[in-house]
């Protein structure tokens, strides 16, 4: 809040128009000097909220929830110190997470503007992947290494073209070499969405194989409890 009052006054006293106000209030309306100066800083505080589009409130709380990470709790902190992280590690994974969720609800915002973005959110799960996948990162932070693909290049790449189709889409006048750049679009949508899907079944595949081994555990635990029962019956026989 700070902040804005700091601007609007640096607006009022450098804006042309404010500082005429300020002379017509003191010298030809004769407002006494404080009264002059409280009617030119609310003319500068209307003149920066039009300027800035009426968007001064809405801004501060996206930068709030969007732009800012909060300190990270103790619990989550022995998380990742468990995990072998050092605070810069954490610092840096806390980061790259962040942005990366920030991504993935602009994509999600962005495939429910149009019905064909709709449609291959659809058919290929895009968002319920996008958002398992960054559950399953931020709970196996170690394994960051693995997914620079999906971080750095594929989750950008699907935003940027989701943008790019609703720019495209948003013209008012539509010629034939425009719906040619939509088809084009929606198709590398569609395939960023299949390679996202791969990169999300690859990570995921170190979990089938660990249930794999674990299932392989568990019947050579059963085949020797059954042994056991085998030999012990034996051996109620035999007494």
């Amino acid at each position: 809040m700070w902040s804005n009052i700091k601007d609007i006054l640096k607006y009022t006293f450098s804006s042309v128009v404010c500082l005429i106000a300020l002379v017509v209030f003191f010298f030809i309306f004769e407002f006494d000097f404080w009264t002059s100066i409280a009617m030119t800083i609310g003319l500068g505080i209307f003149l920066y909220y039009v300027q800035n589009g009426g968007r001064m409130q809405w801004s501060r709380k996206t930068k709030r929830q969007r732009g800012t990470l909060g300190k990270v709790s103790a619990d989550k902190e022995a998380f990742y110190q468990s995990k072998g992280m050092t605070k810069e590690q954490i610092a840096y994974f806390r980061s790259t997470m962040d942005q990366a969720k920030t991504t993935i609800q602009d994509i999600e915002s962005n495939l429910q503007q149009r019905s064909k973005l709709k449609a291959i959110a659809a058919r290929n799960d895009t968002v319920d992947i996008l958002k398992d996948f960054f559950k399953n990162i931020v709970n196996q932070p170690n394994r960051l290494h693995e997914v620079d693909k999906f971080l750095y290049t594929n989750l950008p790449s699907l935003k940027e073209l989701t943008e790019k189709y609703i720019a495209i889409d948003g013209h008012v006048s539509k010629t034939k070499e425009t719906y040619t750049a939509l088809d084009n679009c929606a198709r590398t949508i569609d395939d960023m969405s299949r390679l996202i899907g791969e990169d999300y079944v690859r990570f995921m595949s170190n979990d089938i194989e660990d249930m794999d081994i674990e299932l392989e555990l568990a019947k050579q635990v059963l085949k020797r409890d059954n042994e056991g029962k085998s030999n012990a019956n034996a051996l109620d026989e035999e007494i």
